[in-house]
């Protein structure tokens, strides 16, 4: 029976493929939750496009699922999370196409679209100040080089036309709420907006897009505000009429989506659960986030400036707090990559249908046969992979760099695919031992891993964390947590809760704990030595081939 009183904030996150949507209680629980996919173009290599329309279209359809039956003045808030995607439109908010096929509609230059990398080059080699806090190296993922892509490559059609450029967590709240207010989360993390001091007009002028000053910058936005702060007067009579709840509804201020994950997990309550963090600050947790791609957050009471992991950006994910943000371009990405691309994938499929379950339950279950009911973990002594098939974002920033796996033999069975399989698990949980280390090394004290998203709900994937890095796993009690996160901010632009901080230590919850097994250490040890070899070796073989 639900209390006569009880409140519910929705939560939108829309990921790389999909819009979720959840109904969450005021203590952190998803009531209900929809998802539905949206189209992704992928016109040439390396372009990877979307449309506003059809996203906001998604947001709205799921909204109306998980709010259906539900007194709409219990409602309290919502908010939006999203991937840092570019969307463009005209002087009348209308899409403008981003691709030279020119469909209007397609107006969305996807977060993982990489066709600005020669720009991102020139971005980096001017050297610019703002660059110190993007550890020295422009992303081709961020948006000033695609910003100038656009300009060099799209002039007329595209450039001159555009009267706003959004990162997707904006576009929505904007749609929802018609305030052209961004959230810092975007645009300190991917447009080099200072807290302190606003907008770089030489930075942009160096770059030779000076024409985004005009009008006080109004075309990547004049104003910022803080996550969860409440935007505008609520929902639109439009916006409201679309998702079937209440006219002036809060809408909070967006987060990027790893860090909506971030506050979903990071302040959570952990008494009672002997974790070294507990008598610790929040600062010894690291968040990490892990889907399509990774993200590894950690926060700061002083700014920390970590090599090749982005920031430290002031109150970008808590407030009061600086973040770190290390990552890994293609890590669910890159397991889906390996396993789809295998030869015996069709026979794992057939064997993973006949079963009813998903082709990782079955590859790990074939991973535990493999091993004769021991952990699995030593099978791949002699199977290395390096996971970089989609560059590295950190801790190297070198998005040059390829993927390499060691220790193939003629097999294509099924068995094969299911070694390399953990082997690249391995690679990516090394990995984030390597930004771990990295932090460590720049002055960050990290004791425990939070982890959420689609890859935390993969046993093999928690507990290679766990053994790589040594350090505990908490998993939250609620496995969208994402969801949860984004929930928090629309506690906070309800008013009902006031401050981020206080909505989080209601709404993040403990779920399972994987402590590390230590009988594994020496092997690990081993491979992460193997591990960092990959990448000088691949240096060496670059240098050898240019000389």
């Amino acid at each position: 029976v639900m209390s006569g009183a009880e409140q519910y904030y929705v939560g939108v996150d829309v990921g790389t493929a999909s819009v979720r949507a959840a109904l969450v209680t005021g203590d952190g629980l998803v009531k209900t939750r929809a998802e539905e996919s949206i189209h992704i173009w992928q016109p040439r290599p390396e372009h990877y496009v979307q449309s506003s329309t059809d996203i906001w279209a998604k947001c709205c359809s799921t909204v109306r699922k998980v709010t259906e039956g539900v007194d709409r003045a219990r409602v309290r808030g919502i908010g939006f999370d999203a991937t840092c995607s570019l969307v463009v439109l005209d002087k009348s908010f209308q899409p403008l196409a981003v691709d030279v096929d020119g469909q209007k509609d397609r107006n969305v230059i996807m977060w993982l679209d990489h066709r600005a990398s020669e720009q991102a080059v020139r971005i980096t080699g001017t050297g610019h100040g703002v660059l110190r806090a993007v550890g020295g190296v422009m992303s081709p993922e961020m948006q000033p080089p695609k910003l100038l892509w656009l300009k060099e490559n799209l002039r007329g059609s595209c450039w001159e036309e555009a009267a706003h450029f959004f990162d997707l967590p904006d576009f929505l709240s904007w749609k929802a709420t018609g305030s052209l207010e961004r959230s810092l989360c975007t645009l300190i993390c991917k447009w080099t907006y200072s807290p302190e001091t606003g907008w770089d007009h030489s930075f942009w002028t160096s770059i030779g897009l000076e024409d985004l000053l005009a009008d006080n910058y109004s075309k990547i936005g004049a104003h910022a505000s803080c996550p969860g702060s409440p935007l505008g007067q609520g929902l639109t009579e439009q916006a409201a009429l679309e998702m079937g709840l209440n006219t002036g509804t809060a809408v909070a201020a967006s987060l990027i989506d790893a860090h909506a994950g971030g506050l979903g997990v990071i302040g959570a309550d952990v008494k009672g659960n002997d974790l070294p963090c507990e008598r610790q600050p929040i600062t010894s947790r690291l968040a990490l986030i892990c889907g399509t791609s990774s993200c590894h957050m950690a926060i700061s009471e002083s700014p920390i400036f970590v090599p090749g992991v982005w920031g430290p950006y002031h109150s970008a994910m808590v407030p009061g707090f600086w973040l770190n943000e290390g990552g890994q371009s293609a890590t669910g990405k890159l397991i889906e990559h390996v396993v789809t691309g295998h030869a015996a994938y069709p026979e794992l499929r057939e064997k993973a249908e006949a079963r009813g379950e998903n082709v990782y339950t079955a590859l790990n279950t074939r991973l535990r046969e493999l091993s004769q009911d021991a952990p699995p973990d030593l099978l791949t002594a002699h199977l290395h992979v390096w996971p970089d098939f989609h560059g590295n974002r950190s801790p190297l920033a070198d998005p040059t760099l390829r993927g390499t796996v060691v220790g193939l033999s003629l097999s294509h069975s099924l068995d094969d695919l299911a070694l390399l399989y953990l082997a690249t698990v391995q690679s990516i949980a090394l990995g984030s031992r390597h930004i771990l280390d990295t932090m460590r090394e720049a002055g960050h004290d990290i004791s425990t891993l939070f982890l959420c998203g689609g890859l935390s709900k993969n046993p093999v994937f928690v507990r290679a964390h766990a053994d790589i890095t040594g350090l505990p796993v908490v998993l939250p009690r609620e496995p969208e947590a994402v969801l949860v996160g984004v929930a928090v901010l629309a506690a906070c632009a309800s008013r009902d809760c006031g401050s981020i901080q206080e909505a989080m230590g209601k709404m993040a919850k403990v779920g399972k704990i994987v402590q590390p097994n230590t009988e594994y250490q020496s092997f690990y040890d081993k491979k992460y030595k193997v591990f960092l070899r990959l990448v000088d070796h691949q240096r060496e073989y670059r240098a050898l081939m240019r000389d």
